[in-house]
């Protein structure tokens, strides 16, 4: 299990001790977060799928196989309204989403943080996920990030099923 501690902003799997940052206005309790309260959610989850781009990235053969490849054209909703709210969409779509494909790095690799899936609940917060820090290293969304290298000597520590705990 990939334990999270919001307080000191490490993640700790097998040992080893990895720095992470959070959403912006630090983490909170699941049953009151919200869609946009920039707020990671404290739990236990499932960890998967995890999406990737095949153009920057090659993934640990363990999860390479399941992995879902990232294109232009995959989008993720999060606009409460949606009847597809919380999951992967195609582009282009009419409502508020995340793109995927991004410039910036940050998705290269992404692993489906399983908060508010099995049931989805509207409104209660959407697209958190485990991904690849801002190269500023600015807070998320609500998401948790690390660097490019130490999410990828994660991926080869988690074992299946992997779990992650938010504290």
């Amino acid at each position: 299990m990939l334990l999270i501690d919001t307080q000191t902003r490490t993640a700790t799997i097998g040992g080893k001790k990895f720095t992470i940052t959070i959403g912006r206005n630090g983490a909170i309790d699941a049953h009151v977060k919200r869609e946009g309260d920039g707020c990671t959610p404290r739990g236990v989850y499932d960890l998967g799928p995890i999406y990737f781009r095949p153009d920057r990235i090659a993934l640990p053969a363990a999860w390479a196989e399941t992995a879902v490849v990232i294109t232009p054209d995959l989008g993720w909703c999060d606009d409460p309204a949606q009847p597809l709210y919380n999951r992967p969409v195609p582009l282009p779509f009419a409502a508020s989403h995340e793109k995927m494909w991004r410039d910036d790095h940050a998705y290269d690799v992404v692993v489906v943080i399983q908060y508010n899936t099995q049931p989805i609940i509207v409104g209660r917060g959407s697209a958190i996920f485990l991904h690849v820090n801002h190269v500023d290293n600015r807070p998320t969304a609500g998401c948790v990030a690390m660097s490019r290298d130490d999410l990828l000597a994660v991926l080869q520590l988690l074992q299946h099923p992997a779990k992650i705990e938010i504290e």
